[in-house]
């Protein structure tokens, strides 16, 4: 999954803050796109895959339930702040246990604490992790989990999931990326 040496020691010890909502899933793939953004989009790699590799560690704090009212469809944009905050704390426990370099940790915790909240980017860097959460659920597999998680018939969620991308992408290839997703996923515009 993980390219380099110090990017296998930051997913090691943020794995066990991602065994809830499927976050395990969601990184993985999420972490995949990064990788596939910064081929064709300016930003830091010591920077991004760090950041997408902890971006979710905050869920592991709220309930199953609460995280439920946190995301998708009519979410509660307080309790989704809440797993920005803490992931923030999480994720710099982490990169200073590594001694990861201080100024690349600053700006990968300032990413973590608005990566769902903040609408708009912060940095090149910001717009692929921004970008590569996001195509996550453009896949087959984010589709099936959230249809599931949010009890959607394929149709309705279809629609809901079509008419996010124009704001969700910052960045063209991410763009791209998600109607590529959705039509092997079958989802077709």
């Amino acid at each position: 999954m993980v390219k380099l040496p110090i990017y296998e020691k930051i997913y090691a010890l943020a794995k066990p803050y991602l065994n809830t909502r499927k976050n395990d899933i969601h990184v993985e793939i999420s972490h995949g796109f990064a990788w596939r953004l910064l081929e064709d989009e300016p930003g830091d790699p010591e920077v991004v895959i760090p950041a997408i590799l902890c971006h979710d560690l905050g869920w592991i704090k709220l309930t199953e339930e609460l995280q439920l009212k946190a995301f998708g469809p009519g979410f509660d944009p307080d309790l989704r702040r809440i797993h920005e905050v803490e992931g923030v704390k999480l994720a710099r426990g982490i990169l200073n246990r590594l001694d990861y370099n201080p100024q690349k940790t600053m700006e990968i915790l300032h990413i973590i604490d608005g990566h769902d909240s903040r609408l708009q980017a912060i940095s090149d860097s910001d717009k692929i992790v921004k970008d590569a959460d996001k195509l996550f659920r453009c896949t087959a597999t984010g589709l099936a989990i959230d249809m599931e998680r949010f009890r959607q018939e394929k149709g309705p969620y279809t629609q809901w999931i079509t008419a996010q991308i124009d704001s969700w992408f910052f960045t063209e290839t991410g763009a791209r990326l998600a109607w590529a997703e959705l039509r092997l996923a079958g989802f077709s515009p």
